[in-house]
């Protein structure tokens, strides 16, 4: 069983930097393909960002060119999503999500992910 915890999420002021935190625990986890998902008020989940097993392939939805990157550390069994520049409309649920294959094919497709997080909230002021 993969357990995945997320940490980082708090209230922020536009423009602000935040980091959130993907712990993994229990499988083989340091072997899977990681991603993040959002959840904003009256939207629908939607990609964010994800990363190969070995950081070697990252993908991320156009928003978040440019602000947000998806560091790994794989010794460590985590995955960060550090934001910048954030704006009120990337307030939402951050779900941290772990799929088996280690490259997918399709990132931003929720099916190719098999674990999820509880997720953390962002909060961003205007």
């Amino acid at each position: 069983q993969v357990q995945l915890v997320e940490s980082g999420g708090g209230l922020v002021q536009a423009g602000d930097s935040l980091r959130l935190s993907c712990a993994a625990s229990g499988g083989r986890s340091e072997y899977y393909a990681m991603g993040w998902f959002r959840q904003g008020p009256g939207k629908e989940r939607e990609f964010v960002a994800g990363i190969s097993w070995n950081g070697g392939v990252t993908s991320y939805e156009d928003s978040a060119k440019g602000r947000f990157t998806i560091p790994r550390d794989s010794a460590k069994n985590t995955v960060f999503l550090q934001m910048r520049r954030l704006k009120p409309e990337d307030t939402a649920v951050y779900c941290c999500a772990a799929a088996r294959s280690p490259h997918p094919q399709t990132y931003n497709n929720p099916k190719e992910y098999d674990y999820w997080g509880q997720g953390t909230q962002v909060t961003v002021a205007s």
